[in-house]
């Protein structure tokens, strides 16, 4: 060992193994990616000592261009792992506008710590697949992580599962958020004065459009639309919707549109007391609106005291169309609220009008693409429909593109199309391009995570999610596909928090059950597998329930499941992929391979992440139907095979 390494630090019913990297709790080792470990190594190397901020993250990151939540979320989860709530510290300790602080406590004259110290089991040897590349930094709004290549053996997947454990792991649990950033806001959406429910598009467009502008001042974290919106006519006192979105300002207000004349009032709010720190009233011509947006954030920065990133970032491509039009935007609005209401016919209808009023609006070209392809890919079009579908939106993707070279949502919109039409290596290379050129667009990091996780590459889509976690921290669709993302690559408890974080947040929906009896059966626990199942309305409880049966000891009973969905002949048109998992997870590769065959697109799109085919990753036929749909090789996906995720979680808990 390194003399410099500290010696095994034990206190209370806890251990840390500075040498080992490690965190045990009641003898159970904590999972902790290695810059969360890292930071309480630092704190707990030095017990007492105050270290601030700038300190910890020159020390861990090796410099200081990290948001606030990243640091603020790590703690979270090194208080979760010490069982600790920051309201009630024992061993990490908030020192309120400088930093952090370990206190080791006071040992009692008979305290064991000496004994437990030199107890502190030794650190196995587990060889880690080398990294692949670095990882991107983090975003702001909502709508890459480095891969982590598959050696050959089937062995070294269950091996790179300690890997995988490397990854970001945040916490949301309300009981101990991490100190609120002094530089964070929240837009609300501004509410529509005219009481007209055919202008709330135009209210929510112009709130959207607050958030973008506010994401162009240096220092400033920014929540995203949907986390912002869902406090949409809430009746929660400014300290509440503060915590719950993690801010420390909050910026409201109403518009009318009159004819021709906006009418807009705002205010800038301290969430903690519901202070005024700004007001204003706005009585403005419409055709000023795009100034008009401008003047507020300008005098939300002014109120907050915050300077423009720097020229080429804050300049960096907005949704505006290039000539100025209002009526254009208007119309834009109508096809943007189309889109976050997923209706994509509608969203192209509107988006089409846009660019023929303005055949120069980029942005819109994008969104006009994306949302053919989407249309194409899920809406089960007749094939020749979907072809020329498919066709409109590569037009779309090459205009904007060629309008906007550095336009990330083109290329998102690209990389989208490029993946329906199983181009893989193409679409991988949008995507990270995307990223790249609009890291803080919640839109490309939703859109770009599904396309990741499909291609199998499931660290960088890891990655993607995390980044939309801390700025769409109520986002109910990104906790669901977060948590299948850590199922896929066996980090089973961490899946099931993020299940029921995102349970929280949203209503009963038909989808849930299935989600949470996949999870189950990725656990090997038939009980609440086919009690998931049966919470799914006819006619999917039964096919569930012919899936959650295969994993029972009583192959009587999943024999006769199956055989009684698979006597209703609509199955076998309608969800043939449903009938290859029940066969995968029978363990029959022959059918599984028949049932895949038959399968739609639409449904082999995201194979590469699922465990339950994945145990036929080295199965040459398995190979051949890849290299013959344009998907990658289903070896070098970087999800775990069921087997491999079950004999992981055994060996964690025997």
């Amino acid at each position: 060992m390194d003399p410099s390494t500290p010696a095994p630090l034990a206190f209370d019913e806890s251990a840390i193994d500075f040498a080992g990297r490690r965190l045990l709790r009641d003898g159970i080792e904590q999972p902790l990616e290695p810059k969360a470990f890292a930071v309480l190594a630092l704190l707990a190397g030095t017990p007492g000592r105050v270290f601030t901020r700038d300190e910890i993250l020159d020390a861990v990151w090796g410099h200081r261009h990290v948001t606030p939540g990243v640091l603020n979320r790590l703690m979270t989860l090194l208080r979760h792992a010490l069982g600790e709530d920051a309201k009630a510290a024992r061993y990490l300790h908030t020192v309120h506008g400088v930093g952090y602080r370990f206190d080791l406590p006071e040992a009692a004259p008979d305290d064991p710590r000496q004994a437990l110290q030199a107890s502190v089991p030794a650190a196995p040897v587990v060889p880690v697949p080398s990294p692949g590349p670095p990882p991107r930094s983090g975003g702001r709004r909502a709508s890459d992580r480095g891969a982590m290549p598959r050696a050959l053996p089937w062995l070294l997947p269950l091996l790179a599962l300690l890997a995988f454990a490397g990854w970001r792991w945040w916490s949301h649990a309300p009981s101990a958020p991490g100190p609120v950033p002094e530089r964070s806001i929240a837009v609300l959406p501004l509410v529509n004065a005219g009481n007209d429910a055919q202008q709330v598009y135009f209210s929510d467009g112009l709130s959207e459009s607050l958030i973008d502008a506010l994401s162009r001042f240096q220092g400033l974290k920014v929540i995203g639309r949907t986390s912002a919106f869902r406090f949409r006519d809430s009746k929660d006192d400014s300290a509440t919707i503060g915590r719950e979105l993690g801010v420390a300002y909050l910026l409201a207000g109403s518009v009318q549109r009159a004819g021709d004349v906006v009418r807009i009032n705002a205010s800038l709010t301290r969430a903690a007391d519901g202070s005024t720190l700004w007001t204003e009233h706005y009585d403005r011509p419409y055709r000023n609106l795009f100034a008009l947006q401008d003047e507020i954030a300008q005098a939300v920065a002014g109120a907050l005291q915050l300077k423009l990133l720097s020229p080429g970032a804050a300049a960096r491509p907005n949704d505006r169309p290039p000539g100025g039009n209002i009526d254009t935007y208007n119309v834009y609005l109508q096809g943007l609220q189309h889109w976050h209401n997923q209706d994509f016919p509608k969203a192209a209808e509107y988006m089409a009008r846009a660019v023929q009023l303005d055949p120069q609006y980029a942005m819109a070209w994008a969104y006009l693409s994306g949302s053919w392809s989407t249309v194409a890919a899920f809406r089960d079009e007749p094939p020749a429909v979907a072809r020329e579908q498919l066709r409109q939106s590569r037009l779309a993707a090459d205009k904007a593109l060629q309008l906007a070279p550095g336009l990330g949502q083109a290329h998102a919109a690209r990389a989208y199309l490029q993946f329906y039409s199983f181009d893989a290596r193409s679409a991988l290379a949008e995507c990270r391009r995307a990223v790249q050129l609009a890291p803080e667009d919640g839109t490309v990091l939703n859109g770009c995570a599904f396309v990741l996780a499909g291609l199998g590459k499931l660290g960088e889509a890891i990655g993607l999610r995390e980044q939309l976690l801390s700025i769409e921290p109520l986002y109910n669709v990104n906790d669901f596909e977060y948590a299948k993302l850590l199922t896929a690559t066996g980090r089973l408890d961490e899946a099931a928090k993020y299940l029921r974080i995102a349970e929280g947040l949203s209503p009963p929906e038909s989808s849930r059950p299935y989600r949470a009896m996949y999870a189950a059966i990725a656990r090997g626990d038939v009980d609440a597998a086919q009690e998931a199942a049966r919470k799914q309305p006819s006619p999917w409880r039964e096919m569930n329930l012919a899936i959650a049966t295969q994993i029972s000891p009583d192959r009587a009973a999943a024999d006769a499941a199956l055989a009684k969905v698979l006597a209703d002949r609509v199955w076998a048109k309608t969800s043939p992929y449903l009938v290859a998992q029940a066969y995968a997870l029978r363990g029959d590769a022959d059918r599984t391979m028949e049932w895949l065959e038959r399968a739609p697109a639409k449904d082999i799109l995201f194979m590469l992440s699922d465990p339950l085919i994945l145990r036929f990753r080295d199965d040459s036929r398995l190979i051949a139907f890849c290299r013959k749909t344009g998907l990658p090789p289903p070896g070098e996906s970087e999800a775990l095979g069921i087997d491999q995720i079950r004999a992981a979680n055994s060996a964690r808990n025997p």
